[in-house]
């Protein structure tokens, strides 16, 4: 029985499909979902004139998150489905496949692509959460 569903978004086209997919399940089954943005470090962190570091502050994670979460739900219809809106700071498959082990039933993952060849892979994050979940995967175009 499916009663949570996490959808993980990054606020592409892709990732709002997978949303819109996700109410559907969740309307049928009577669930809820947890919608995440993982929001990650920049790779280059430089030090600043005082040698410190500079990272996103957990103010700026919690303000990126919400504009990406507030851009995914943009226009979608949710109806009476129940959600938890998420933010977590970190490598995005890391960061799913550690909310897939809460109870988790279900991962609704947009696939990603860029251009008519490439749009035919799915991206590395929706492989290693393929690859790697304790729970299905459904992977949405």
């Amino acid at each position: 029985m499916i009663k949570r569903i996490l959808v993980a978004s990054d606020a592409s086209e892709y990732s709002r499909h997978a949303l819109s997919v996700a109410v559907e399940y969740a309307k049928q089954f009577n669930a809820e979902i947890e919608l995440i943005h993982v929001v990650t470090q920049p790779t280059m962190a430089y030090p600043d004139l005082a040698g410190n570091f500079l990272l996103y502050s957990d103010e700026q994670i919690a303000e990126i998150g919400k504009d990406v979460l507030d851009a995914t739900l943009e226009g979608i219809d949710m109806g009476q489905v129940p959600i938890t809106r998420k933010v977590i700071s970190g490598y995005p498959a890391t960061a799913i496949l550690d909310e897939l082990r809460r109870d988790i039933d279900l991962v609704v993952m947009g696939s990603k692509g860029h251009g008519p060849i490439a749009s035919v892979f799915v991206g590395s994050v929706t492989q290693r959460v393929l690859a790697e979940a304790p729970c299905p995967v459904l992977v949405v175009k």
